[in-house]
């Protein structure tokens, strides 16, 4: 071979098309819908398809400097100011360059967060050379709004000029009154203040941003991706306009402004939802007549995937969730610890959140490429499918007087509930399913540690006057049955019981006993297994020697037919209080009523409602 030659592994195969890989697909399918098989769909309506052509001109969407990583932060959230500090001090020494300083009222703070105070303030940053680089990130309520004072005051008394350090005092009046439906004061004679505290920072020479456009309140509240960059975007224009009515010219304006949302496990979704907030800022920008500029993103890990049971598992969601924002072009990140929902996290806890962001920089270098998804079919094409129903629902709220007059209103909770219903219903039949609670739940788990440190009494607001957002954790409903499970632990030293009684051989049983000891596991109840049985007197003998109270018949449906109502029978006569089966009943269900068969479990039955209806008759 010539050595100007090129090798072209493909070159004597004729290229694919779509055609052919959709006649391959629907010989697999035998006559199943496409649309239901194989092309998903979001919380908002949109559709995700198994394939997509290439892009047909990559267009990378400015966010980052390229190859620049983006800031670790780290949560300063001790209510212990001296603690708070020596936290603080750890995570600088070790990788992290940005503190997240969570105060008590704030949106975050999930029970702990320092107070608003001058002396916790200077504490708290006593030590840290605050000139050096250090993004330092407010996480603010109404109440602990002082704060930011406190730390000016703070850094004219050492001396710092404000231009050289990078503050971001995270002002963001309209966060707090969604959060807890109430504000001491209404929009428009918040916003004048609002304004003027803006410009007192900017002539101070800090040059920002200072004014955050929070979209955490409605991922919380378990709203969609368009919602939440709807509600931020809707927020940031209603602070663009303050400012503007407040004498900040609009290019200054724009530029205080920056963004802050949250990056969970679904990674394609997360990185099409940060690509978006820029695209969607710069229309903003561009309509005010101002010349596009990359906006700061940040980045905070979903609490509402958070798990109290399994915790270790929050690690691998964590993982996804900082490698999609980073992916994504998120400017700094914060990563929740890993028992964040179990108490206030100890040293190990913080040292992995840390780690995971420095690992993923420094050995999977993911930053050093400036937006990797443009050109991808599926990332623009989700891209822009988000920018196009976010714009749709920020029009909706602008048209209603903004993201202000869509709480009053409860245009936008009523939107967020509409979804948050739907999530919970896909969590309940197992649809959306969460590792290591509604799926592969662990009943002899280890506990892990947390610091011994008591929650914080927040400081008090006024009387709602608005339905606030919730701020929800998709595990709590099977949490509370799995407590309950551990009360009776502790209390009766045996967890509530349900006894699998397996028919046939194990390549008979072995699929549905392990989907039912998956499904009552779930809620606590722990299932009692065995090798299986052929007649219906050595499984009622077994079955009253296992002392539970409840059973389930697990088999193939062929065995369902010839022994399903006779082992129901028997079970019944050996005085079982309930007894389900494994797999839907079809033409069995009279046959099996009779014998005394009273529920089923399958794949998409009401998992939630199962459990909760079995904990009741557990207690009678």
């Amino acid at each position: 071979m010539a050595t100007d030659d090129k090798l072209t592994f493909a070159g004597e195969f004729p290229a694919a098309t779509k055609e052919q890989w959709l006649k391959l697909v629907d010989g697999v399918l035998k006559g199943a819908p496409f649309d239901k098989k194989l092309v998903a769909q979001t919380y908002d309506g949109l559709k995700i398809q198994p394939l997509y052509p290439r892009a047909s001109a990559a267009s990378p969407i400015p966010a980052r400097t390229p190859g620049a990583p983006w800031i670790v932060n780290a949560r300063v959230d001790h209510p212990d100011p001296g603690l708070a500090n020596k936290q603080a001090l750890e995570d600088l020494e070790n990788g992290a360059n940005g503190l997240t300083l969570v105060f008590a009222d704030s949106l975050n703070a999930h029970g702990y967060g320092l107070d608003a105070s001058p002396d916790t303030i200077a504490r708290v940053l006593g030590g840290i050379e605050l000139d050096a680089g250090i993004a330092i990130d407010f996480n603010l309520g109404p109440a602990t709004r002082p704060a930011v004072d406190h730390v000016v005051a703070l850094l004219k008394a050492r001396k710092y000029a404000p231009a050289s350090v990078d503050l971001r005092p995270s002002l963001n009046p309209i966060g707090g009154f969604a959060a807890l439906g109430s504000s001491p004061k209404m929009w428009n004679e918040l916003s004048t203040g609002f304004a003027g505290a803006v410009r007192n920072l900017v002539e101070q020479g800090f040059e920002g941003p200072l004014v955050v456009a929070d979209g955490r309140i409605i991922h919380n509240a378990g709203g969609s991706e368009a919602q939440e960059l709807a509600f931020a975007l809707a927020t940031a224009v209603d602070c663009l306009r303050a400012l503007s009515a407040g004498g900040i010219a609009l290019e200054t304006a724009c530029r205080m402004i920056y963004f802050r949302l949250t990056a969970d496990a679904d990674q394609f979704l997360t990185i099409a939802k940060f690509r978006a907030i820029r695209k969607l800022w710069a229309r903003v920008e561009e309509s005010c007549g101002v010349a596009p500029i990359p906006t700061t993103v940040v980045a905070e890990t979903a609490w509402r995937m958070m798990t109290r049971h399994d915790p270790f598992v929050n690690m691998l969601r964590t993982t996804i969730a900082v490698a999609a924002a980073g992916l994504g072009g998120a400017n700094n990140v914060v990563a929740l610890p890993h028992t964040m929902a179990i108490g206030l996290p100890d040293a190990f806890a913080r040292r992995i959140a840390r780690n995971t962001q420095l690992i993923l920089l420094e050995e999977s270098h993911l930053s050093r490429v400036a937006d990797p998804a443009a050109g991808s079919g599926a990332f623009e094409a989700l891209t822009e499918a988000l920018c196009l129903a976010a714009w749709a629902l920020f029009q909706t709220i602008d048209a209603a007087g903004g993201a202000w007059a869509g709480l009053e209103t409860g245009l936008i909770q009523r939107e967020v509930a509409a979804v948050r219903t739907a999530r919970q219903h896909a969590v309940a039949h197992g649809k959306d399913a969460l590792t290591g609670v509604t799926t592969y739940p662990n009943l002899q788990e280890q506990p892990v540690g947390v610091l011994d440190v008591a929650r914080v009494i927040a400081p008090k607001q006024g009387p709602g006057t608005v339905e606030p957002l919730p701020s929800i954790r998709l595990a709590q409903p099977f949490e509370k049955l799995r407590d309950e499970s551990d009360r009776m632990l502790a209390k009766t030293g045996t967890r509530p019981k349900v006894f699998l009684a397996n028919l046939g051989t194990p390549s008979d049983f072995t699929a549905r006993a392990a989907f039912a000891r998956s499904f009552f596991e779930a809620g606590g109840i722990e299932a009692v297994t065995n090798e299986g049985f052929t007649n219906a007197a050595d499984l009622a003998a077994a079955f009253k020697a296992s002392k539970a109270p409840l059973a389930c018949i697990c088999s193939t449906d062929a065995i369902y037919a010839t022994q399903a109502a006779a082992s129901a029978t028997a079970l019944t006569q050996a005085g079982a209080k309930h007894i389900y089966q494994a797999g839907r009943p079809g033409d069995l269900e009279a046959a099996l009523k009779a014998a005394g068969v009273g529920g089923y479990i399958y794949m998409g039955c009401d998992m939630l409602a199962t459990l909760k209806a079995a904990h009741d008759m557990l207690r009678q």
